[in-house]
Order: C-alpha cells, then sequence, then structure tokens
C-alpha cells in the first residue's frame, strides 16, 4: 500500500513537471493573404493536404488577398485561443510592412508567433512578349529610351519584390514606376497579355511560364545561378550589385497556447523533411525547408537585421 501510494504520487509529480501537452486538433483554417495560385497560395495548399493526412484534423484554407497580405494579418492577430489558425507569412508582411506602412495594424513581434519556416525562394525579371530584349542590358537601354513605357510590375505594394525592385532600379540608374497588383496571378496576366512590361516577382511563380515561352525571365536575384536556369544569369553576373532572397512561413497568432504551437510546428517540421513533400515542393518550383518554431525564429531574426536598414534606407511611408 505503501509502495502504490509512492508510485502515485511520483507520477502525479512528473504530470506536473512536464510541458502542457496539446489536445488533438479538429479543425485547422490557414489564412493566405493573396490570391489563389501564387507561391504563398501553393506551399500552403500542399502543408494543407499533408497535415489533413498526418493529424486526422478538417484544414481549410482561406485566401485572404488585399493590400499586400496586410488585410489578412490584421484579422489574424485577432484570432481567440479557442480557434486553431495558421498563416503563412512572408517578409513583406512580418518585416517590410510595419517600417513601411503608417498604422500597419498589426505588431509581427508580439501578435504573431513563428512555427515552421516551409520553403526559400529567389527573385526574378521578366518580361512579357511585347518587350524587345533578352538580356538585362538590353532591357535597361529600352527602359532609357521609352521612359514613358518604364514600368515594373510586382505582386503586391509593399512586399519584398517590390522592395527588390527598388533596388535593382536604383543600382541600374532607371526611374521605373512600380506597379503593386493583388497577386502573382493578376500580375502575370498582364504582363503576357502587354498590359505591363516589366515584372518582378518570386522565381518559381514565374518559371511555369518562362518555361511554356509566355515570357522571359532575363535574370534572377540569387547569388548564384538557379539549376533550373543554368542558362540565365544573376543580376550580379550582368553587371548589377543586387542579390536578395524570401521565404514563406507559417505562423500563429500570440493567443495560440504554447504547447499547440509546438504541435503544429513539429508536424509541419516533420511534414517538410520527407522526401514525398520536398519533391512535391520541387515539382512547383520551390525550394523546401524543414525548421520548427526555433529555427524560424532566429531565421526571421537574423533576417530583419539585415533588411531593416535596406528598408529605412528606401525612406518609403505609406
Amino acid at each position: 500500500m505503501v509502495q502504490l501510494a509512492r508510485v502515485f504520487v511520483v507520477a502525479c509529480a512528473a504530470l506536473l513537471g512536464a510541458p502542457a501537452q496539446a489536445q488533438k486538433v479538429e479543425t485547422i483554417k490557414i489564412i493566405v493573404g493573396y490570391a489563389p495560385g501564387g507561391a504563398s497560395d501553393r506551399a500552403a495548399r500542399l502543408v494543407a493536404d499533408a497535415l489533413r493526412e498526418k493529424l486526422g484534423a478538417t484544414v481549410i484554407v482561406e485566401n485572404k488577398a488585399g493590400a499586400g497580405g496586410r488585410v489578412a494579418a490584421q484579422s489574424f492577430r485577432g484570432t481567440p485561443a479557442t480557434e486553431t489558425a495558421l498563416m503563412i507569412g512572408n517578409p513583406a508582411v512580418n518585416v517590410v510592412a510595419p517600417l513601411a506602412f503608417k498604422n500597419v495594424g498589426y505588431d509581427p513581434q508580439t501578435d504573431f508567433v513563428p512555427v515552421a519556416q516551409v520553403s526559400r525562394y529567389e527573385f526574378g525579371v521578366a518580361v512579357g512578349p511585347a518587350v524587345p530584349v533578352r538580356e538585362v542590358n538590353h532591357l535597361l537601354a529600352w527602359l532609357r529610351a521609352n521612359p514613358e513605357q518604364a514600368n515594373f510590375g510586382v505582386p503586391a505594394t509593399g512586399s519584398l519584390p517590390h522592395y527588390f525592385a527598388l533596388m535593382l532600379a536604383d543600382a541600374a540608374k532607371v526611374k521605373p514606376q512600380v506597379i503593386g497588383y493583388r497577386g502573382s496571378a493578376p500580375l502575370l496576366t498582364d504582363l503576357i497579355g502587354g498590359q505591363v512590361p516589366v515584372a518582378v516577382d518570386t522565381l518559381d511563380t514565374l518559371l511555369p511560364q518562362h518555361a511554356g515561352g509566355k515570357l522571359r525571365i532575363l535574370a534572377i536575384g540569387g547569388a548564384t545561378r538557379a539549376p533550373e536556369l543554368p542558362n540565365v544569369p544573376t543580376l550580379k553576373e550582368a553587371g548589377l550589385d543586387v542579390v536578395a532572397d524570401g521565404w514563406n512561413v507559417f505562423f500563429a497568432p500570440a493567443s495560440m497556447p504554447a504547447a499547440r504551437v509546438r504541435q503544429l510546428g513539429s508536424a509541419i517540421e516533420a511534414i517538410m523533411k520527407t522526401k514525398e513533400m520536398q519533391q512535391k515542393f520541387r515539382d512547383a518550383n520551390m525550394d523546401p525547408v524543414a525548421a520548427g518554431p526555433e529555427a524560424t525564429a532566429k531565421m526571421i531574426a537574423a533576417f530583419r537585421a539585415k533588411w531593416e536598414p535596406v528598408v529605412k534606407a528606401a525612406g518609403i511611408q505609406q
């Protein structure tokens, strides 16, 4: 009897000292701040399908486009603790917007919690069929000769491609008008249709249309050439000192219990480590990453330290 009592006491102590365990999740809502078809949307839907199978949960993907992802972030910050919701975010929402916009409506460092990084991406500079150039130097000459047509389309105002376009213009000493769209899909529609001559977007978004001959990628923004485009130079190779990349990360609202954050972070990290999911991301022209909450938080902190000076130096306040 004494021995039984002792076991009971030890068990209770272990339970009290153990971290809280999340209960089984029934429904997960994933918020995407952009229109269907873009990189964020594709990543969200691939992970949503895998989460349904892994956790046995109902997973709903909701596109809430507007203001470069800020509309989604503004509503997401008010998610109650009783609701299991994730938002797929990128540097535009979590680093750039709070610096570039007054009263952005959320604080990414206090309103959101990193859950898992699932991809990284590079940027590409592309032209539509109406622009008669095949090299970056030819494009710059064309822009200077046709200032009334010197427009750069980007997937969203205040997005990282927007700032990358400004960095590119500054390095090239041209002054284009940067036009923000409501996502990558409408941007590419206008690029192919001739409504905008140049697009700056994520490489994964541009690749399928480039492969189909509907647009031409002239250069990429990475430090090295992309394996998929061995004949396309980097901007640095083309003589422009511009190098940058971005990422897609799942965030939880600050209201989410820590145990639930760990549960979802571990699940997504495990999903991204599988060869099957990595291949699905590559097939969708995305570079897969498997990182849980702690590693993702460190990555974002380092990214913020690099990009804050760039955004502030641009002097854009909207």
